[in-house]
């Protein structure tokens, strides 16, 4: 048990300010998220979003993305307007200095003519890159003049100097990120690649390059096609058949531009893409909310007005968007992102915008097009009457067999008294004192435990039947009902939640991925159908008083232990590490981890088939060398506090 330290003295003299870039410094996850390698890429985004800004804004069409040959250096440049480099009239320092060295500074921020649309518009992005790098040099082409200026760590190293003539126009930054704030500074070629493949898909007038010096390639990424031809990628990546041969394609021109396209397939899945300004928003938000919703309200309209009805069945939003493929892009120009790193859009006013696009278009086109019309509203019919019966089928089983099957479960699993699928959860635990605890502090009116017990097979690669001969697999297939392989039925799955619940440690993750491989190659159905999802657990408990506050994981820690100190100076919060969910007390795990009101699951989807394929043949594949590569390529992200001796 770990106390943390408190100012013995409270007084003008204690309080602190964090001044220029050191803020961005000292908790940089507040601005690019954890400085993890998704958070190193984000230094990219910054950079290229801003080359996005002046396309969007009609100043510029190309820009380049060149990845040097130590692969922890990168290139961004534009042939946009170039970053003014005049002396600033109220700050009295050159315009890109103030720029890259204070937060909340740009064009976008002062005249509202300099940007009509943008995605950044928090003035953070430019100077955080700079922040977080151990070298950036900026040129500028303007004007007529070349200019540079080199910064280290977010402070100038030299000043603004005018290289000389230079007829073009444009920004080019390199920056090499910080060693001291990343574990890892290698930049992956694939990720930077995939990323501004989409982006010249979203901006199909824009002339993207790629240089990867590490390899020689210089890949031209310019899509004339558009959204219709990244539609025709997605649905040729996931491999199934498609309902509409010809996909819907709509676009509105204005002050809130709106593009779309989308098609039914034969998947069980939906699968929307949403930008905002060119920016993928992972998490969706008001933009996704209102394709979702005037899709449904134009299907069903269209329903209503073909008096198309199916007996005994209601139609749900679920059924209507089953393997549907769609993508949705806006440009607005005031978007307000949901954090710095902009995974979702939150303008309330933006669903109704959209809605009210997508619902008469599609209508319309449905009416127009009644054989595709026919096909599409027979998939949905079908998706309906397969949830029908599957959910009659499932009520059967548990009707008929609950008792019996009960009599043949495995006798660790402490089972749930509920027999519904859609109330019941299943925990899968690491180890009888995990599980332990977890069977104390479950409500056993729902939740079911069963805990693992020894090492966990590895199943890449492995036939069916030799993974069914490992005890504890073949325990968890037993419990779950469904069976495997050629007698897999999913009607016969007896919880709603298959839920992953290990350590906050090396060895919970490896149990983890063990777990994940083995759902992905024996019983897929279970994560296509969302059933499948993992604990977060916290890794600490933070004592105040009679108050605790659960942490996730080190930063998250750092960042209540800051919030606490300010609230209460005098407070003396003691830190806990928990090394197993099995030192945690039933109540605790309970409060943390089990109560659906209070916990925080994540659930495993499968974006793309073919790269959760490589995935996991590279990394628990039969062949050593790409394994060693990745330990490799990743040994230094470890920190020695991590590693059990």
């Amino acid at each position: 048990m770990a106390t943390a330290t408190a100012t013995k003295k409270y007084d003008e003299a204690s309080i602190g300010m964090l001044e220029g870039l050191e803020a961005v410094r000292h908790r940089p996850s507040m601005y690019i998220g954890a400085p993890d390698k998704k958070g190193l890429h984000h230094l990219v985004w910054e950079i290229v979003d801003n080359s996005i800004d002046e396309y969007l804004n009609g100043f510029g069409d190309a820009i380049t993305v060149t990845l040097h040959k130590s692969g922890d250096a990168v290139t961004v440049t534009d042939n946009g307007r170039g970053i003014p480099v005049g002396m600033h009239p109220k700050y009295k320092i050159p315009t890109l200095e103030l720029i890259l060295t204070k937060l909340h500074t740009g064009g976008k921020f002062g005249d509202n003519d300099s940007y009509f649309r943008s995605g950044g518009l928090h003035g953070v992005g430019s100077s955080v890159v700079n922040a977080l790098s151990k070298k950036l040099v900026a040129t500028i082409k303007r004007d007529g003049y070349e200019w540079t200026q080199t910064f280290k760590r977010g402070k100038p190293a030299d000043k603004l100097e005018k290289v000389g003539p230079n007829r073009l126009h444009g920004t080019s930054i390199y920056f090499e990120p910080d060693p001291e704030i990343f574990r890892v500074t290698h930049f992956d070629a694939d990720w930077i690649r995939t990323r501004l493949d989409d982006i010249a898909y979203i901006h199909h007038g824009l002339k993207i390059t790629f240089r990867n010096e590490i390899t020689g390639e210089s890949i031209d990424l310019t899509h004339p096609g558009g959204l219709p031809e990244f539609l025709q990628r997605l649905v040729a990546e996931a491999q199934v058949p498609a309902v509409n041969a010809t996909p819907y394609y709509a676009i509105k021109e204005g002050d809130e531009k709106i593009e779309l396209t989308m098609q039914w397939t034969e998947s069980t899945d939906e699968s929307i893409r949403s930008y905002v300004n060119g920016i993928r928003t992972t998490d969706g938000g008001t933009h996704e909310a209102g394709l979702k919703s005037g899709i449904v309200k134009a299907i069903r309209n269209f329903m209503e007005t073909h008096d198309v009805k199916v007996k005994g069945i209601e139609i749900t939003a679920n059924d209507i968007r089953e393997g549907l493929v769609g993508i949705v892009s806006i440009f607005i120009r005031d978007p307000a992102f949901q954090g710095q790193t902009k995974e979702k859009l939150n303008n309330p006013e933006i669903t109704a915008i959209v809605e009210g696009f997508v619902r008469p278009g599609l209508e319309s086109w449905l009416n127009a097009n009644m054989t595709m019309a026919d096909q599409i509203v027979g998939r949905i019919v079908l998706a309906a009457k397969a949830r029908l019966a599957s959910r009659e089928a499932a009520q059967e089983v548990k009707r008929k067999s609950a008792t019996s099957r009960r009599l043949n479960l495995p006798g660790k699993l402490a089972d749930c008294k509920a027999t519904d699928v859609e109330d019941t959860e299943l925990f899968i635990v690491e180890g009888d004192s995990a599980g332990g605890s977890a069977k104390q502090g479950r409500n056993n009116r729902t939740q079911a435990v069963l805990p693992l017990r020894g090492k966990i097979m590895n199943s890449e690669g492995l036939t069916l039947a030799k993974v069914m001969t490992h005890q504890e697999l073949a325990d968890v297939v037993t419990a779950l009902g469904t069976g495997v392989g050629e007698s897999f039925n999913i009607n016969n799955l007896r919880y709603g939640k298959i839920i992953l619940l290990m350590d906050a440690d090396a060895d919970g993750h490896h149990i983890t991925t063990l777990m994940l491989t083995f759902f992905f190659r024996c019983m897929p159905e279970l994560i296509r159908k969302g059933h499948l999802y993992i604990a977060l657990p916290p890794l600490y408990c933070i004592g105040v008083g009679k108050e605790k506050f659960w942490a996730k994981d080190d930063a998250h820690k750092e960042e209540l232990l800051e919030e606490i100190l300010t609230k209460r100076p005098n407070a003396k919060p003691e830190v806990t590490r928990f090394k197993g969910l099995g030192e945690m007390m039933p109540g605790e795990l309970n409060e943390t981890t089990l109560d659906p009101k209070k916990r925080a699951l994540m659930r495993v989807t499968i974006e793309s088939i073919i790269e959760a394929d490589k995935t996991f043949t590279e990394l628990l594949g039969k062949d050593p060398a790409t394994r060693y590569r990745f330990i490799m390529d990743s040994a230094n992200q470890v920190e020695a506090e991590e590693l059990d001796v």
